[in-house]
């Protein structure tokens, strides 16, 4: 199985082709995620992982047109991404974009933007990921009990850290 590791920063991953901006202590390849083609062929991969990698980028709709391109059809992609209300994410001067616990909706077949298209196999909201982890094991459950409900009224109150995603490739 051949896995790609896009934006791995420090984040090695053994068994993974990593890559990212830099040529960190390593990264197989340094590419610049906001110029495509990116250096793979269509259908080279199977599964990747990107990490809080998809808010620096440019343009959204590209990179995901570029990973639909690369991933082989029923590939996986597992995305991690901050969560809108989460305070780095305004914080930070190089995030582009806002992530949406249904912000990937629209690169479904039920979408008819004529976007790449994907299937959501699982998604979920993160609470927080780096400090007091003990207390996903409750608030997952209450953020994730009815997204569109919690995204409406109760995520300035109780902020998610991240939305996590998984999709598959459709072609």
């Amino acid at each position: 199985m051949k896995r790609l590791n896009l934006g791995c920063g420090t984040d090695v991953k053994k068994g993974y082709v990593n890559v990212d901006f830099v040529k960190l202590k390593g990264v197989d390849i340094a590419h610049d995620l906001n110029k495509v083609p990116y250096p793979f062929r269509n259908n080279e991969f199977e599964e990747v992982y990107v990490s809080h990698v998809l808010e620096h980028l440019d343009d959204i709709t590209k990179t995901m047109k570029e990973l639909n391109r690369i991933v082989k059809p029923k590939g996986r992609l597992f995305i991690r991404v901050p969560h809108f209300s989460c305070g780095v994410n305004y914080r930070d001067p190089t995030h582009k974009r806002l992530f949406s616990y249904f912000t990937f909706d629209y690169f479904t077949k039920e979408c008819f933007y004529g976007l790449p298209e994907f299937k959501i196999i699982r998604r979920k909201l993160n609470f927080t990921r780096l400090s007091f982890t003990s207390l996903n094991y409750f608030f997952n459950s209450l953020i994730n009990f009815k997204p569109a409900i919690y995204e409406r009224f109760f995520c300035w109150i109780l902020p998610a850290s991240e939305v996590l995603c998984e999709l598959e490739v459709v072609k």
